[in-house]
């Protein structure tokens, strides 16, 4: 697992998830836990080294 650190495309509060190191390439729906507006997430990984990541708005 890897924590990492960003801000949320909603109400722009630093805020840190848990990654699974164990698979490369993932994208999922988490709720920001300051504003609880949905994220899709979209980190990657090379030997389990964070080496991109995209959060953004799901807004309708």
């Amino acid at each position: 697992m890897h924590e990492h650190f960003f801000q949320c495309p909603y109400c722009w509060e630093e805020i840190s998830m848990l990654l699974d190191t164990s698979i490369a390439q993932q994208t999922y729906i988490e709720d920001c836990e300051v504003c609880c507006n949905p994220i899709e997430v979209t980190p990657g990984f090379q030997a389990e080294e964070l080496v991109s990541f995209r959060a953004t708005d799901i807004a309708q």
